[in-house]
């Protein structure tokens, strides 16, 4: 078996727009379509040996082993890896369980589809998968249990950590978008200028002198005695010296842990003696020169999480620890205290893992013990100096017995340190008195406090602390997203983006668009080329100056990775015709219409979808969406637009010259066509089509007709705003256009509208595009040959594997399908193409240049255009 390629798609796509992130194999079985399941001796036994979990696995059967029963009337490999794929996470802990397997019209070659929680752990699933399978067919030995743990660190590689994880979960479960910036921590919630940003559990509103003083444990500490909060006394010290007369002035016992240190790295505590201190002085020092050093209190370590000046949750943290019996030892209490199955690696579970390291080993050897150790019954043997989840440590949950004297000194001390999410660690015997009448002090503050301990404590009550800090970052009636329009089809699609970002910005909002040609901001390019995918409209939903975005979509993208949002405001599909057929498994109409509506299927419930009742595809597709549909047509007394009519729906029409909308049987006539430069003076009527469909989106959103009729007239179609899109230059004696018809309706388009134009004679160049079907070329060229004198063969780009011999031939074809006699020559080079017709033109022709390069075309074209001006002006 062979993996030719693997996706991971991102966002809504054409497998699902609900479970959106989706792993897509194409898999090619070679030989094994040839040797399903019950031809392979003992595969089925081996399976169940190697992976017994898969007996959950129901499958089509919908009973438990029903995948096994499967297996053994037999099934296809393909089937049998999803499987795998989806088994193999959730015994690495990351349970999910979407899948599907579908032949392409390559026979034996699948797509094996399946959901992921982490990328790149969907991804290495695929590849083990068929591994697990290729050695399952030979029955070789295989390691699974290496496969598991090795996606368990990819996992903890990259996943968000648990306090941003909870935060992200309680922003997903209110609606609320969310793009992870970069492979850290760092998270934008919302998109444009709506956005919130936080890493881990500092927001964008913290302020950056509070996280200052936070660090710095000296001024935190200094401060907090200044407002009257109790404290433990001592000093900074950076050597022996210092040291030594701190300990004179407070006395023993101590605790010793660098000035800006962190999650209890470097941390002496209860140390009784010189020696002991010298040495914590030491092992804080590789953590940072000074050292604070601080009278040890006994009690307990609590912490209490102050988010928006609000108590929301405190913790008793317990140090990992084991409990002796008087029969193992200390290694063996551990490795038993590991299995408890709230322990996991990393932060997997609701507890970590208790791993011996330098601090443990310290720790016993001041109790003369070693790990081969075996405690008496009942002896509680600590094995961390610090209460850190993260190092083994548990918590319980005290929230409800905290006196409210203490309460309200933490709600002060985040005030008087100025966080908006703040960990204040308290040593006290409890919290249900005062601090002052105990005797308890205040450790540290923190910044970015985590939140594991109080989301699962090992006892208590679990508190939801992200709620409160989405309540402060998006309290009631601020919104998170922006409107998105989000437009797709085979032909007009960046014209009528560009339109939209136009009556959107004329109507006051900041406008984020992306089309073929590029990024813009209002009408700022900041990015070139193609940017009709989902990393541009990401790059649009992350800018912060954006309130409106508009979003050209194009099916390599969807195919790619879907979506880059999750659902949209209002969904347009300009038309559905066969184009780039015969690539990525897309074969013919209704494989397109299937990558096409999953724009109009993430449009949300209350949007609309606005489809072109001209276009069979378009029509079918509204017969199946959940949202709002609406249609455009180019005729008025189509049946299908009387039927909309009689049933009171919104249409858009073209009738009696007007771009109009209809309310049933009620017109809005919002402009003459004639008066919309984007039509040409009404000629070109695939640019009707695209006017009806931008008027129609922008009426349904609310904007007003008179506002969407005044955006249509200013509005001006040329090089600069609307590149390779009907381009005109008037010459004196000739005209030359430039558009960006690549397929047989876009060839049909233009030579609708040559119809209606007068010219002595009329020039085409055009060229073949290899990667499309024989037809589709020879096609391109019957129309060519209808609508042109004379035309001039160029292909000196996208041969895409063909020969220009190849290409030229089909073109011939095409011209002589025509039945007409025409004039033709061959001139490969595009830039000499364009000379040449400029250059030998008569009076009154028409030049048309059907470019797949726009930028070089107009380039040369206005170069022409330029000095025949300047020769004007100097004669």
């Amino acid at each position: 078996m062979k993996i030719e390629k693997i996706q991971a798609l991102r966002g809504p796509n054409i497998w699902s727009v609900k479970r959106k992130k989706l792993i897509q194999m194409r898999l090619d079985l070679e030989e094994m379509e040839q040797f399903p399941t019950n031809k392979i001796d003992g595969f089925r036994e081996r399976i169940e040996a190697l992976i017994p979990s898969m007996i959950t696995h129901r499958c089509s059967e919908g009973v438990r082993g029903g995948f096994f029963s499967r297996i053994e009337r037999g099934t296809w490999m393909g089937h049998v890896i999803e499987h795998i794929a989806l088994e193999i996470q959730t015994l690495a802990g990351m349970d999910t369980g979407f899948g599907r397997t579908r032949e392409t019209k390559t026979p034996g070659t699948y797509n094996v589809v399946f959901s992921y929680l982490e990328e790149n752990v969907g991804i290495f699933a695929a590849e083990a998968s068929v591994r697990i399978a290729e050695a399952l067919i030979a029955g070789t030995e295989y390691d699974l249990d290496a496969d598991i743990q090795m996606m368990r660190k990819i996992r903890e590689r990259d996943r968000l950590g648990p306090s941003t994880g909870s935060i992200v979960e309680e922003a997903v479960a209110r609606d609320i978008p969310w793009i992870r910036l970069g492979t850290n921590s760092l998270v934008q919630l919302g998109y444009g200028i709506n956005q919130m940003r936080f890493q881990a559990t500092i927001t964008n509103k913290t302020s950056h002198i509070a996280v200052d003083i936070a660090c710095n444990k000296e001024q935190t500490k200094r401060m907090l005695s200044a407002a009257s909060i109790p404290v433990a006394g001592g000093d900074i010290c950076t050597d022996e010296e210092s040291l030594k007369a701190t300990i004179e002035k407070i006395g023993y016992p101590i605790v010793l842990k660098p000035l800006d240190g962190n999650h209890g790295k470097g941390a002496s505590i209860n140390v009784l003696n010189y020696e002991d201190a010298v040495a914590g002085l030491a092992f804080a020092q590789n953590y940072g020169s000074r050292v604070i050093v601080e009278k040890f209190i006994t009690g307990y370590d609590f912490r209490v999480l102050v988010i928006d000046n609000k108590v929301v949750a405190a913790a008793q943290r317990v140090p990992a620890h084991v409990k002796g019996d008087g029969q193992h030892t200390i290694q063996e209490l551990i490795d038993t205290e590991n299995l408890d199955p709230r322990r996991g690696y990393g932060h997997e579970n609701v507890l970590t893992e208790i791993t011996v390291d330098r601090d443990t080993t310290d720790l016993l050897t001041k109790k003369g013990y070693t790990i081969d150790t075996v405690p008496s019954i009942g002896e509680i043997v600590y094995l961390k100096s610090t209460a850190n989840l993260s190092t083994g440590g548990t918590s319980v949950d005290v929230t409800d017995m905290m006196h409210p004297e203490n309460i309200f000194l933490s709600e002060r001390i985040s005030r008087v340190i100025g966080l908006d999410v703040c960990g204040i660690d308290i040593m006290a015997e409890n919290l249900t008195q005062p601090l002052k009448e105990n005797g308890g002090v205040i450790l540290e503050v923190n910044a970015a406090p985590g939140f594991r301990m109080h989301l699962a404590p090992s006892e208590g009550l679990p508190r939801n602390v992200a709620a409160p800090v989405i309540d402060m970052l998006y309290p009631p009636g601020k919104p998170s997203r922006i409107p998105i329009f989000a437009v797709t089809g085979t032909n007009g699609k960046t014209t009528t983006t560009r339109l939209l970002a136009h009556i959107v910005k004329n109507n006051g909002f900041k406008v984020g668009f992306t089309t073929s040609d590029g990024i813009y901001v209002q009408n700022h390019m900041l990015e070139k080329g193609d940017t009709t995918g989902p990393f541009s409209a990401e790059y649009i939903l992350k800018d912060p100056t954006v309130e409106f975005a508009v979003l050209e979509t194009a099916r390599g993208g969807i195919l790619r990775s879907g979506l880059g949002f999750s659902r949209c405001d209002i969904g347009i599909i300009t038309n559905i015709q066969e184009d780039h057929l015969g690539m990525s498994d897309i074969h013919n109409l209704d494989d397109l219409s299937r990558v096409k509506r999953v724009i109009p299927r993430s449009v949300k419930k209350d949007g609309w979808a606005v489809l072109n009742a001209d276009d069979p595809e378009c029509v079918k597709i509204g017969k199946e969406l959940d949202c709002n549909v609406a249609y455009f047509s180019l005729d008025e007394d189509s049946p299908f637009i009387k039927e909309e009519a009689k049933a009171g729906r919104v249409t858009a029409v073209y009738e009696n010259g007007f771009v109009t909308i209809k309310k049933g049987e009620w017109k809005i006539r919002i402009e003459r066509a004639s008066h919309i430069p984007l039509t040409l003076g009404g000629k070109a009527k695939f640019m009707i089509a695209n006017v009806l469909a931008a008027t129609l989106a922008s009426y349904l959103w609310g904007f007003k007709t008179e506002d969407i009729s005044l955006s249509l007239q200013t509005f001006i179609p040329g090089a600069a705003q609307t590149p390779g899109r009907m381009n005109i230059f008037d010459f004196k004696k000739f005209k030359v256009l430039i558009d960006f018809a690549h397929n047989p309706a876009g060839y049909l388009a233009v030579e609708d509208y040559l119809a209606n134009v007068e010219a002595t004679k009329k020039i085409g160049i055009i060229s073949g595009v290899g990667d499309r079907r024989d037809e589709d070329i020879r096609n391109c060229a019957t129309i060519a040959a209808r609508m042109f004198d004379h035309i001039i063969m160029r292909n000196e780009k996208h041969l895409r594997g063909r020969t220009e011999e190849e290409i030229n031939g089909l073109l011939l074809e095409g011209f002589k399908a025509s039945g007409r006699e025409i004039t033709y020559e061959v001139i490969p080079k595009e830039t000499d193409a364009i000379k040449h017709a400029i250059s030998n033109a008569v009076e009154g022709s028409h030049i048309t240049a059907l470019s797949d390069v726009i930028a070089n075309a107009i380039q040369i074209v206005q170069g022409y255009l330029d000095k025949e001006n300047e020769e004007s002006i100097q004669s």
